[in-house]
């Protein structure tokens, strides 16, 4: 029995040395893979694509890169040392849908509602935006500066060009363009286009404006009647002095054709034809008085019967 188990105890060290290997290669394994892994979990996050409509900004120790990251390429930093941030350099829009009143630029109040504004960040001053401006997805455009730009724009227009869009909305432009040239310098972030959804004055003005317009339209009536009634009795006066004109010319015509009826007889008249005529008019009696210049004669028969 002793023989039997002096033989059994080194196949039992063997075992515990196998297994004892064993063990020793698998932590090996564990922790190479636990070394890759993290090796692979570092390599990824130090790996980097921008997407296109991005641009990477390199942050190194803290401090913003002015060199912008291009989009588009796979970038690898250096671990703890570089961090890379995309900024959107796509068109964005920023909305207000509440009422932004201003005035005329002859005091009369207006409004501007449901305006939207298309803008977009220069790639080349991503960087610049990112090391300046604090929140830059929420800050970069705010309402009170739209609003401003908006009553500037107002200001400039009277009551009949404010309510009209093709001429508000590019000037609300330019002044918004102005103002963020001033606020984060030219060419940062540039304005596509501004939309105003309602421009619209308050309900007071929009009475009065009503009733001035049924008084011109009335006005502009009454004056067309009597302009009407004007011309009617302009043209009437005129066909009755071209009547009487007409008239008029009847008679001179008539009188010249008389007169000149009259001046060729008397221009036809001699001493003879005169005593051919009172030779033609004689009634076989002689005259009573005798003259050249008698008017009245009787007959001597007559004179003779007379006792």
């Amino acid at each position: 029995m002793n023989i039997f188990f002096r033989s059994q105890e080194p196949r039992d060290r063997k075992g515990e040395t196998a297994m004892k290997n064993t063990l020793r290669t698998a932590r090996r394994i564990a922790v190479l893979l636990a070394v890759v892994l993290i090796i692979g979990i570092v390599a990824a996050n130090n790996l980097h694509i921008i997407p296109t409509g991005y641009t990477g900004v390199r942050v190194r120790f803290g401090q913003v890169q002015e060199e912008p990251v291009p989009s588009g390429r796979l970038i690898l930093t250096a671990p703890f040392v570089d961090h890379i941030y995309a900024v959107n350099n796509k068109q964005q829009d920023f909305r207000i849908q509440s009422k932004i009143w201003g005035e005329t630029d002859d005091k009369t109040p207006v409004y501007a509602a449901d305006l939207t504004v298309t803008y977009q960040i220069a790639a080349d001053r991503s960087a610049w935006i990112y090391a300046n401006v604090t929140n830059y997805t929420m800050d970069l455009m705010t309402e009170p500066l739209v609003a401003s730009a908006v009553k500037a724009a107002m200001v400039e227009l009277s009551p009949a060009d404010v309510t009209n869009r093709a001429r508000i909305e590019p000037l609300v432009q330019q002044k918004l363009t102005e103002a963020l040239t001033e606020k984060y310098g030219a060419d940062t972030v540039r304005i596509n286009k501004v939309v105003v959804g309602n421009m619209d004055f308050e309900n007071a003005y929009n009475e009065a404006i009503q009733a001035k317009s049924i008084a011109a339209q009335a006005q502009a009536r009454a004056a067309i009647e009597n302009q009407t009634a004007i011309a009617r009795a302009e043209a009437d006066k005129r066909v009755a002095v071209l009547n009487a004109e007409a008239d008029a010319e009847k008679v001179r015509i008539a009188a010249e054709a008389q007169a000149a009826a009259n001046r060729m007889i008397q221009e036809s008249l001699t001493q003879d034809l005169i005593e051919l005529k009172k030779v033609e008019a004689w009634n076989g009696k002689l005259p009573a008085v005798l003259g050249g210049n008698a008017l009245v004669g009787l007959g001597l028969d007559d004179l003779a019967g007379t006792p």
